[in-house]
């Protein structure tokens, strides 16, 4: 009966109910070690021997053929009803046609083979078995006619080819099994099986024959490995001209393909092998300039050791350098934004001298524009474009040049946001050594009207200063001015300059407009000087 105050959830049964009640575990008053102690290796081996004896059926001696008709008939009458049942489990067919074979009844065993085939035909281990089962006994005709049915079926299993191949060979019908390579070869199979056509033609010292498989090998497989083996194969036989021939071809068909460093390596070695040091090193230099860096860093390992062996010291050099432009290499494809790495590729390539390669690690530098318009980001960056400036001024001589890379940089940087004093000035002071005056003067008054700073300020009237032209001074300090009329070392340095042309009065008079100023910078210092 279930409870008034039973749960409807639980069908009105209380909690009490629904409770599952544990048996409660038994105290176990003695913990001590029992006086014998059993192992786990005695009870399994009580277990075995309480085991039963296995009942197996009796041994039935045939003693007269009506007995053997009989035993055969019941036999064949249990496989012919199992395959009736699984029809598609072919290790039934197989055990019936092995017992059939047993029995000597070859004509049978062919039988069920047969019928097995026509119930799986793509299934080889059937093939294999018809086949290994003719020629243990002898039947090489059908051995061979079971083979060939096998091979045109199922052209691209070449575990057929292969125990054909072999059972022909065994025979010694060389011919028989030239016939079957080529037939398999027509189906262009993998490498693995023209590397045995080749080993086969070779064991019969047949070089013609196996340069000429080589030679369709290469065609059908036109990979690296492929040619290697088949230079080494050309070095083997003592042919180092036709070895040479064979990697050249080689490189012209594959210099661009993404192994192509394996191809070089081994070229050069080639070479190496033939005391042909001068062609290692083209070898080796050709390679360096064509595979990209990302994939020659055994290239580079191998040329320095090379080097190191048969170079003088300028080769040496020039490989160390070779192996940390990779290194160089490698970091800035990584992360392209470190300009650190930057400064040091192209250091080394001015350790290097060759101009043609430090203009393009200075354009691939620069290149790298920061992908935030805040100054912190360009700190850095801006020091690639005065180096590359300097670089062409001072090192290549080229002073066009030089003006290109100043007028890019400025071009650049966004001015609106931020901008560097120490370009516009290091621009003007170029073109002032250039004896180009005009061109200077038109860079400060660019930086002034785009991005006024007192560094360019303060330069361009020591420069228009040094010239004696006052009235430029004069003007540039009233932009100065009126850009910072706060700047108290604006208002003095232009006092002190009328002061020193004695204009006392222009002096004065410019005392007096400061500190009329409504905010100043350091009053102290402009009243300092102004009492003075």
């Amino acid at each position: 009966m279930a409870s008034k105050d039973g749960d409807p959830s639980l069908g009105y049964l209380t909690r009490k109910d629904t409770e599952v009640k544990l048996p409660r575990p038994t105290r176990v008053k003695n913990k001590t070690p029992a006086p014998i102690q059993i192992t786990a290796e005695q009870i399994l081996r009580e277990a075995r021997e309480r085991q039963e004896a296995e009942i197996r059926p009796p041994k039935q001696k045939i003693t007269d053929p009506t007995e053997l008709a009989d035993y055969r008939l019941r036999k064949r009458k249990e496989f012919e009803d199992l395959i009736r049942r699984v029809r598609w489990n072919v290790s039934v067919w197989i055990k019936y046609a092995q017992w059939e074979e047993s029995q000597k009844d070859f004509n049978r065993a062919r039988s069920v083979w047969e019928r097995a085939l026509e119930v799986d035909y793509r299934n080889h281990t059937l093939w294999l078995k018809y086949a290994e089962v003719e020629m243990k006994n002898k039947f090489i005709n059908h051995a061979r006619n079971v083979w060939d049915r096998a091979v045109t079926l199922l052209p691209r299993v070449d575990q057929l080819w292969y125990k054909y191949i072999h059972m022909e060979e065994m025979l010694g019908n060389v011919a028989g099994a030239r016939q079957v390579f080529e037939r398999w070869m027509s189906w262009m199979p993998d490498q693995q099986g023209w590397l045995s056509y080749i080993k086969f033609e070779l064991r019969y010292n047949e070089v013609e024959r196996a340069r000429a498989t080589y030679e369709r090998f290469v065609q059908c497989h036109p990979k690296v490995g492929a040619w290697i083996k088949y230079a080494k194969f050309e070095m083997k036989n003592g042919e180092i001209v036709r070895a040479r021939n064979v990697y050249e071809r080689a490189v012209e068909k594959l210099a661009d393909e993404e192994d192509a460093e394996q191809l070089f390596v081994a070229f050069a070695e080639f070479e190496e092998r033939c005391k042909e040091t001068e062609r290692a090193r083209c070898i080796y230099k050709f390679a360096l300039d064509h595979i990209p860096k990302g994939r020659a860093e055994d290239l580079y390992r191998k040329f320095v050791a090379f080097e190191k062996q048969y170079g003088d010291k300028e080769g040496i050099e020039d490989a160390i350098v070779g192996k940390r432009r990779f290194q160089y290499e490698d970091e800035v494809r990584k992360n392209p934004l470190n300009y650190d790495t930057w400064f040091d590729y192209i250091r080394l390539e001015e350790s290097v001298g060759s101009k043609g390669r430090i203009r393009e690690v200075y354009e691939r530098a620069i290149a790298n524009v920061p992908p935030a318009e805040e100054k912190r980001y360009w700190q850095r960056y801006i020091y690639l474009w005065i180096n590359y400036a300097l670089y062409e001024e001072l090192d290549a001589g080229d002073m066009e040049r030089t003006r290109d890379v100043y007028r890019e940089c400025l071009k650049l940087i966004p001015h609106e946001k931020f901008s560097f004093a120490k370009i516009w000035l290091l621009a003007a002071q170029f073109e002032i050594r250039q004896l180009n005056l005009k061109g200077a003067r038109q860079i400060l008054g660019n930086a002034i009207g785009k991005a006024p700073k007192d560094k360019i300020f303060k330069k361009y009237i020591e420069i228009e200063l040094q010239l004696g032209n006052i009235d430029r001074c004069r003007k540039l300090y009233e932009k100065y001015l009126e850009w910072a009329p706060e700047n108290c070392y604006a208002w003095s340095k232009y006092a002190e300059l009328e002061r020193s042309l004695s204009e006392t009065e222009r002096a004065r008079a410019i005392f007096e407009l400061a500190i009329t100023q409504p905010a100043l910078d350091m009053p102290e210092l402009l009243w300092k000087v102004f009492a003075l």
